[in-house]
């Protein structure tokens, strides 16, 4: 009889990173906590991973990473004080993020790389397939990446990651994988992976985007993966050998993604991040609409 797969109940959110891109304002304050609209980029993801069915949620920290664990938290001063207020309101806000999950934290200590961030999950995560989201990456809550890339584990095995075509140029900023269609119209068999090829070298234009459903057996490659570019272990050459050997852990695919995504680690792509959620919301879109177009049209 075939056992039944382990429904994938558990997410990692690596978190350690310094958010160099963004200082000043990251010299004191985590980049995941800089605010998209009205909420810390971080809630996104940690609503993304509950809302695809993983409600429990390990994030590898560092040092002067502690408001995130605040902002998970209870804060019973502000909440007594919008109470007496009878401001309900804000009050359900304040309340919402620390009812999302059921949270965990784990250091990594020394900056050793993604790779190495995955690894610290192992004690929490066992062995059982998990998710790995990294906050840098939002996808719109419309777009349901994360819980397709959960069926397509559920239905093939190994592990799952997401990819997007980008423009040949800039293939070099990201980890490129060579693929193989299936009968899947967005599903890829990954055959091999490259962190940051040059152009003239990349397999395709097809880029690895900061989600993964992986299996297990990837923490055993881990451990016996020696660093690599920039000395860091990289996540992409646990799952090369995982991609070229399936019986190591089954094989890998890829779900390309044609939806919308915010790179909150890039100055600019993060503005037009705000712009674009704040239009599309219902209390803020209309005026700010508005303003934004007469503003577009003094400007020209």
């Amino acid at each position: 009889m075939t056992q039944a797969r382990t429904r994938i109940s558990k997410a990692v959110i690596p978190a350690a990173g310094l958010g160099t891109r963004f200082l000043p304002a990251t010299k004191a304050t985590p980049k995941e906590m800089l605010p998209v609209v009205d909420k810390p980029a971080i809630q996104y993801v940690v609503e993304e991973a509950v809302t695809a069915g993983l409600p429990d949620v390990l994030m590898v920290t560092g040092r002067n990473k502690r408001p995130l664990e605040d902002h998970f938290d209870r804060n019973y001063e502000l909440e007594e004080a919008l109470s007496r207020k009878g401001d309900e309101t804000r009050l359900a806000r304040v309340q919402e993020s620390s009812d999302l999950a059921t949270m965990h934290y784990v250091r990594q200590g020394d900056p050793r790389g993604l790779g190495h961030a995955v690894l610290c999950a192992a004690p929490h995560v066992g062995d059982q397939p998990f998710a790995v989201l990294l906050g840098d990456d939002l996808i719109d809550a419309r777009d349901p990446l994360l819980s397709h890339m959960v069926e397509v584990q559920e239905q093939h095995g190994g592990s799952v990651i997401a990819l997007m075509e980008v423009d040949p140029a800039q293939i070099h900023l990201y980890g490129c994988a060579a693929v193989k269609p299936t009968l899947d119209g967005d599903v890829v068999r990954v055959t091999g992976l490259v962190e940051k090829p040059d152009p003239a070298d990349a397999p395709s234009n097809y880029a690895v985007i900061g989600r993964y459903v992986l299996d297990p057996a990837v923490f055993d490659v881990l451990r016996a993966t020696e660093p690599g570019r920039g000395g860091e272990i990289q996540l992409t050459d646990a799952l090369q050998a995982l991609a070229a050997n399936p019986d190591l852990g089954g094989p890998v695919h890829g779900v390309v993604f044609k939806g919308r995504r915010y790179d909150t680690g890039d100055r600019g792509d993060y503005l037009r991040a705000i712009v674009r959620l704040a239009c599309e919301r219902e209390d803020l879109g209309p005026d700010f609409r508005d303003w934004l177009r007469r503003y577009v049209t003094e400007e020209m």
